[in-house]
């Protein structure tokens, strides 16, 4: 029954970038970032990166408010093949309101089956967010 738990509703503009995010050309890692709007209880997007570094995405986050992060990340895997793997990210900062943590924790379920996404990963702190952290978890997915 949680499972099925969806506190904030989607915007549904959301798919159609999503979609063409998911299908770029680019061969370089980029992010979506989503946050909640707590007025209309709705995820949006908060900012998208093209071309961005791992350390660079970290520093833009919010230290002090949670947000989901989708990334497109450029994987060099050991035996020299290139991979572009999606990963969510969910990044919940400890100090955070506990009405808008509670909004994010109830909705990532949700919007992880909506966005189609199986690399599914939970940050504390935006300093956890590095590249040795991304290239750790994606190497479970071999």
């Amino acid at each position: 029954m949680a499972s099925n738990l969806q506190v904030c509703e989607i915007d549904p503009q959301l798919k159609e970038v999503l979609t063409k995010f998911k299908f770029r050309k680019e061969k370089n890692n980029a992010a979506i970032v989503l946050k909640i709007n707590k007025e209309t209880q709705s995820v949006v997007m908060d900012e998208e990166y093209d071309d961005v570094d791992i350390d660079e995405l970290a520093n833009e986050l919010p230290a002090s408010q949670p947000r989901y992060v989708i990334l497109s990340y450029v994987y060099k895997q050991s035996d020299g093949r290139v991979s572009y793997p999606l990963c969510f990210i969910f990044v919940s900062p400890p100090g955070c309101q506990p009405d808008l943590t509670m909004m994010y924790a109830g909705t990532k379920t949700a919007l992880v089956k909506f966005a189609e996404i199986t690399k599914v990963f939970e940050i504390r702190s935006t300093e956890e967010l590095t590249e040795d952290f991304i290239v750790e978890k994606l190497s479970f997915f071999r």
